[in-house]
């Protein structure tokens, strides 16, 4: 059973923000940072891998009708926007959804994980991973 699936379905109540024929938008019940929002495609998807690339655009038009909408609307300044893909990317919804972070200037969050440099040979991963 899916939650997000649910929640389309009208079977979960959620606080949506945005809804058209293809997506909707949500605030996540995490509740963990002021305007945190998800938004899914309506058909179920498990996650980038599984989408295809027109539902896909309709996700990414509505996260960035939200954006804009934050920023010239709610008073933000920026958005982060966040995908987690499998289970070892930390996905714990297994719909693919994208998270909108409204942000503000000195909110003091910090989204983007800070990695300690390492030493990898970059031309020998430049070679493995490239598309030929």
């Amino acid at each position: 059973m899916c939650v997000f699936c649910d929640i389309i379905k009208g079977d979960i109540p959620c606080y949506k923000i945005y809804e058209d024929e293809n997506t909707i938008a949500f605030l996540d019940i995490a509740n963990d940072v002021y305007g945190h929002t998800l938004v899914i495609p309506k058909k179920h998807y498990q996650n980038l891998i599984d989408i295809p690339v027109e539902e896909l655009n309709n996700v990414m038009k509505s996260a960035k009708k939200l954006s804009e909408h934050f920023v010239k609307n709610c008073g933000f300044t920026g958005v982060n926007l966040i995908n987690c893909c499998g289970k070892d990317a930390e996905q714990s919804v297994f719909h693919f959804h994208i998270h909108i972070i409204p942000r503000k200037n000195e909110d003091n969050l910090k989204i983007y994980p800070i990695l300690k440099k390492s030493e990898f040979d970059l031309k020998e991963i430049q070679e493995k991973l490239k598309i030929v």
